[in-house]
């Protein structure tokens, strides 16, 4: 089952409980909390608060949108513990982050292992909670490329790690589903936009239905539950969402 949603980064300005209104008022399911404004690293007790709205709304928590980067979070003053215990509070499944902070083009073997070995420890402890890892698939990352994506798969080989799919900016839509095929067994949830060809250049979803096509017949045959969580709009525009938000529920359909 595919359940739609919303990525809460897409409406930074709005309060939790205006941004669960809006999903609900949309038909939407499901919400990726983000870390940065909505549901602040550390902050338990509004993990806690923002866990009760999603709930008054009849909703679920698709996952912790963190912006933790593996390899350097530690580094940088956000220990992953901080994010894990948020996590659980907010009853995310999963925890979005980044792998690393360059790209896959300009790291060497050192800085990528490095990554790797914080990949899995953060797995292994997140494990103990109940929790998996999703790795974005992401510019300036060791996701950047569908090659170094899907090696960094198995160079992680680590059971609790998926991949948080979207289609990579400006990528043809033939290399965007090469791409989907290599990791689709590790899919967890899925970013839906339809930016062209850069991430600057928003326009309605129905627009992307020919990209978007292809995408679906293979995300349909993963087996599991996942969700297909819209993420930023045009004109980060409640209106535009709510546009969306019917064009997703009826390729869901």
């Amino acid at each position: 089952m595919i359940l739609p949603g919303l990525v809460s980064v897409t409406f930074r300005k709005l309060a939790p409980t205006e941004v669960a209104a809006l999903v609900k008022k949309a038909g939407l399911q499901s919400i990726e909390w983000g870390g940065d404004v909505h549901v602040p690293h550390g902050d338990l007790a509004r993990a806690r608060e923002v866990r009760e709205v999603t709930l008054e709304h009849g909703l679920v928590t698709a996952a912790y949108g963190s912006y933790y980067r593996a390899g350097q979070g530690e580094s940088t003053g956000l220990p992953f513990e901080r994010v894990l215990q948020t996590a659980v509070e907010l009853g995310a499944p999963t925890i979005r982050v980044w792998p690393g902070g360059v790209g896959s083009a300009e790291i060497d073997e050192e800085g990528r292992w490095k990554i790797i070995h914080d990949l899995r420890r953060i797995a292994g402890l997140a494990a103990r909670s109940r929790v998996s890892i999703s790795m974005e698939f992401h510019g300036g990352t060791l996701t950047d490329t569908n090659e170094s994506a899907s090696k960094l798969l198995v160079e992680v080989d680590h059971p609790n790690v998926f991949i948080g799919w979207q289609p990579h900016n400006g990528e043809a839509t033939d290399e965007c589903v090469a791409g989907l095929e290599e990791v689709l067994p590790r899919v967890s949830n899925i970013h839906v936009f339809h930016w062209w060809p850069t991430a600057a250049e928003r326009h309605p979803l129905a627009n992307g239905a020919e990209r978007w096509s292809p995408f679906w017949s293979l995300i349909k045959q993963a087996p599991g539950d996942r969700h297909a969580l819209l993420e930023f709009v045009q004109g980060d525009s409640p209106e535009a969402f709510l546009r969306d938000a019917a064009t997703l529920r009826q390729w869901l359909a």
